[in-house]
């Protein structure tokens, strides 16, 4: 058996087994599947033990493969690491940017500002993938990564990015129609706009000082797991939204949409609605990722650009 263990072979087993599938890893890497699979034979033959088991509809990691996934995952994560701190020594940040953040956020607030990234640190190349599924950042290979609401990787590094105001709004046209609620007991006569996620409908709370809302009986023709439905169907002046700033801000700053209900706070506890950078422990000392969250931190601002009054003149 050689010990002559080849370093691609090893980073393509570590993402086959991420991913669960040879023919993504050969999509992401511009490679064909036939390639990747030589190469994860190749390594099983050199360690002379089975480490994936594949048919025709499913793959998964041996018993053996499992243990061997672990530990590979962590040396490949601190070579990089390793290699990252020498060659910065010397120069700027350098190499590649995994971000991962949910699609509408990402969108909005992340891939706007990359352009800007990229001139101030242009030996960085990134990858950002745009997903509302929660990922494993180890086993996925993220550097940085989004996560908007409640937090529950202890494992994982933070920094607070923004905390997430949330507001009820609606078309102009809506509420000449139909009238604007002056408490939250009114909603329940208007039509609203529901949104419906992985953990089912999101409810609608609003609090006034000591006096809270606990879930607020809000009912509507529309329901949707896609944000930017909803949205459009308030502006087109179907209904009643309540959403975050972060998502609203541009349509509140130029009136298309009506932010009601001002004097509620609405939405989640502010501690758990906040926007947070998270990045693995492994990654702390990355001057890469240490650039990131310092300029994102810096371009977003605080109070976050989406929440300051915006002149249109």
């Amino acid at each position: 058996m050689s010990n002559n263990l080849n370093l691609n072979g090893l980073r393509l087993f570590v993402e086959v087994a991420a991913h669960g599938s040879f023919s993504e890893v050969a999509r992401r890497r511009g490679l064909p599947v036939s390639s990747v699979s030589r190469h994860i034979s190749a390594l099983e033959q050199s360690l002379g033990q089975k480490l994936l088991v594949r048919n025709t509809r499913s793959l998964r990691l041996t018993d053996h493969g499992h243990g061997y996934y672990q530990a590979v995952r962590d040396v490949l994560s601190t070579l990089d690491l390793a290699s990252e701190q020498v060659r910065g020594s010397a120069s700027e940040p350098r190499g590649v940017l995994r971000i991962n953040a949910p699609l509408a956020f990402g969108r909005r607030h992340i891939a706007p500002h990359l352009a800007l990234f990229q001139a101030r640190f242009n030996a960085l190349e990134v990858e950002l993938t745009l997903t509302d599924a929660l990922i494993d950042p180890i086993a996925d290979g993220a550097d940085v990564i989004v996560r908007i609401g409640s937090l529950k990787d202890s494992t994982l590094l933070r920094r607070k990015l923004a905390d997430q105001s949330f507001v009820v709004a609606a078309a102009p046209a809506y509420l000449e129609r139909h009238g604007v609620p002056v408490k939250p007991d009114d909603l329940s006569k208007h039509n609203c706009l529901i949104y419906r996620g992985h953990n089912g409908e999101m409810p609608w709370r609003l609090r006034q000082g000591e006096e809270q809302v606990p879930s607020l009986s809000v009912n509507g023709d529309l329901r949707s797991n896609d944000a930017e439905s909803l949205i459009a169907a308030a502006l087109a002046a179907q209904g009643i939204v309540l959403f975050p700033t972060w998502l609203l801000h541009e349509h509140l700053a130029y009136g298309y949409l009506q932010p009601i209900l001002t004097d509620w706070l609405a939405g989640s506890e502010q501690t758990d609605g906040a926007i947070h950078l998270l990045y693995p422990e492994n990654r702390m000392l990355s001057s890469k990722v240490s650039a990131f969250l310092d300029f994102l931190g810096e371009t977003v601002g605080r109070p976050a650009y989406w929440d300051r009054p915006v002149s249109l003149t």
